[in-house]
């Protein structure tokens, strides 16, 4: 839990910081890339390269690949279509993915789960319930699909290392996490990326190093650690816990205009099927 916690301390400004000084400015999938390869640099010198056997490496390649290529690469661009607020509303729902996934891996199902989701989605409709455009719905269809890889990406760790458990300290084998995400990002960037939207200023630059070395690179192996020794219940709350830290970060130093009624009506449906979900998840059947 201490791990996860921290980790939220190290998350409550990255999300502000992506919005305010990176969307739009610097290219995503540049701003994705350099993260990755910062954070790498920390963990592939501790590399374990031999005696690993082949599916713990190709799963912790795809996990990578879920939790910081595919996840970054939306949430990115998710910015373009939603404000900061509405980005961190909409990553609510990522523990409704995680409850599902480890609901199936573990073989049983909560079809509650499934209303609750639903109950999610209204709730994001009511914070743009009167500017509801094509554009809105594509920042929060990919950002959906960057809280589903991040779920997968963490639950996937979560009962790869039970299934597989380390003989050595988890340090040395992270480095195939951003192995697997440089696999998602650096074609990405290749293929779409713009050369001409790179950092030229030296706070965007700096603000890169943070996100890399210490969101990415630290924050990242210490809630992934984190996720291995708690429940998924547990687990699944704790994804909720940077939403507030990050909202008031962010509407207290930069969005003094944000409709907090209609964000406050959003987000209390939103917490609502996230109660839902929490109080009927005992009725979930087995097959």
């Amino acid at each position: 839990m201490l791990y996860l916690l921290l980790t939220t301390l190290l998350w409550a400004f990255s999300f502000s910081l992506i919005g305010e000084y990176l969307s739009g400015q610097v290219d995503n999938d540049f701003a994705v890339l350099s993260r990755i390869l910062l954070a790498a640099l920390i963990f592939l010198p501790l590399l374990r390269l031999r005696g690993l056997s082949s599916p713990l490496i190709v799963g912790l390649l795809a996990c990578g690949a879920l939790q910081f290529g595919v996840t970054y690469l939306c949430l990115y661009r998710s910015f373009a279509f939603l404000t900061v607020p509405e980005v961190l509303l909409f990553t609510i729902t990522t523990p409704l993915y995680v409850t599902l996934l480890d609901d199936a891996l573990h073989r049983r199902f909560a079809p509650i789960a499934l209303a609750a989701a639903v109950l999610a989605v209204f709730g994001a409709g009511v914070i743009r319930y009167d500017g509801i455009t094509e554009g809105y719905v594509a920042g929060f269809l990919l950002l959906q699909v960057a809280n589903l890889a991040f779920a997968a990406g963490q639950v996937g760790y979560k009962h790869l290392l039970q299934r597989h458990p380390l003989e050595d300290p988890a340090y040395r084998v992270f480095g195939w996490f951003f192995i697997g995400g440089l696999a998602v990002s650096l074609p990405s960037f290749l293929l779409f990326g713009d050369s001409g939207k790179l950092p030229d200023t030296a706070l965007q630059w700096g603000i890169l190093l943070w996100l890399g070395a210490g969101a990415s690179g630290l924050g990242l192996y210490l809630w992934n650690q984190g996720a291995r020794r708690v429940d998924g219940g547990t687990l699944a709350v704790m994804n909720n816990l940077l939403i507030p830290a990050g909202l008031l970060v962010n509407l207290t130093l930069w969005d003094e205009d944000a409709d907090l009624l209609r964000l406050a009506v959003g987000g209390a449906i939103i917490v609502a099927a996230l109660i839902l979900n929490a109080r009927c998840s005992r009725y979930a059947t087995s097959w």
